[in-house]
């Protein structure tokens, strides 16, 4: 039987040298971000929740309403793309959390983001 309430979330990452500033201990990144509803009932996304640590193990959390301003609904197969940013004091990081989700039937749950990594080019071998 299929789960009405499936979300997969998928993400890339990119640094953006031009926004950054070594010398001040900042290092901007740009990610992107796919959800896609691979469940069997339409949903939304009503809220993001961030855990973005640095390469010193600091630890930034980050809660909101939405994704770029938007509380998308996907119907089943839909897929949402959106790109975002943040500013580490690292050349490295990681980012991972969850979108608190509501699905058509009321049923409220949370979609995993996996962690994925923010890196300076040429920091990982």
């Amino acid at each position: 039987m299929k789960n009405n309430y499936d979300i997969t979330v998928a993400a890339t990452s990119v640094f953006i040298p031009e926004q950054s500033d070594e010398s001040a201990s900042r290092f901007v990144f740009a990610y992107t971000i796919t959800i896609t509803n691979t469940g069997g009932m339409p949903a939304q996304l009503l809220s993001r929740h961030w855990i973005i640590t640095d390469a010193n193990n600091q630890v930034q959390e980050v809660r909101g309403p939405g994704v770029v301003g938007e509380q998308p609904t996907l119907e089943p197969k839909q897929r949402f793309e959106y790109t975002s940013g943040t500013a580490l004091a690292t050349s490295v990081g990681t980012m991972r959390g969850t979108y608190q989700m509501v699905a058509e039937d009321g049923t409220r749950f949370d979609a995993d983001i996996p962690e994925f990594t923010l890196s300076v080019p040429r920091v990982l071998h």
